[in-house]
């Protein structure tokens, strides 16, 4: 597990072409981790850059700003992601055989709140915070998205969910982003 997270870069006043991402004015990109030290290592190497060079596309670094996570003292959050949630799931078939192991599995798949559940234990486990976190509803489901990254294809859609746990979990969990891929961009939390 990577304890980092980035949404997509957004640039609310680019014209919006069907089928293709929009590029254009200011913007923003937010990146995230769990770990303070992952954090400050981030904010220093982008505070000295003017330029940050993102798949091919030139972003000018006008400021960098630390946000606080939330404090989530009631132990429960709503999380919401720009990005789509990638999950895999077993990969085996209705006999209990394995016939793959690009398994992914959507939000609206029996197995994707168990394989979405035990996702958080393992990053709460990483980072050494309470792992007694639990999805208590998938509220929401966007349309299914496939995004390119590496050799293949990752299938996901974007989701909010209630989650209880720990404040110091949540914390991390809003940090890093739901689900699997987040160093690749997916399940970033809305900040």
């Amino acid at each position: 597990m990577t304890p980092f997270g980035h949404s997509a870069p957004e640039f609310p006043t680019a014209r919006r072409t069907r089928g293709q991402y929009a590029v254009g004015g200011t913007g923003t990109l937010e990146l995230g981790s769990p770990l303070p030290q992952v954090l400050e290592g981030l904010a220093k190497g982008l505070a000295g850059q003017s330029v940050l060079d993102w798949g091919g596309t030139a972003l000018r670094v006008e400021a960098v700003d630390v946000l606080p996570p939330p404090d989530f003292s009631s132990g429960k959050a709503v999380f919401r992601t720009s990005t789509p949630v990638v999950m895999k799931g077993s990969g085996h078939n209705e006999h209990g055989e394995r016939t793959t192991r690009q398994a992914w599995v959507l939000p609206t798949e029996p197995e994707f709140a168990a394989y979405f559940e035990a996702n958080l234990h393992r990053k709460a486990l990483t980072v050494g915070a309470d792992p007694d976190v639990s999805v208590q509803a998938i509220t929401w489901v966007g349309p299914k998205r496939s995004f390119a990254v590496g050799k293949g294809r990752k299938p996901g859609a974007e989701i909010e969910a209630e989650i209880h746990g720990a404040p110091e979990t949540l914390q991390c969990i809003w940090s890093w982003g739901l689900g699997q891929a987040n160093s690749a961009g997916f399940g970033w939390v809305i900040a």
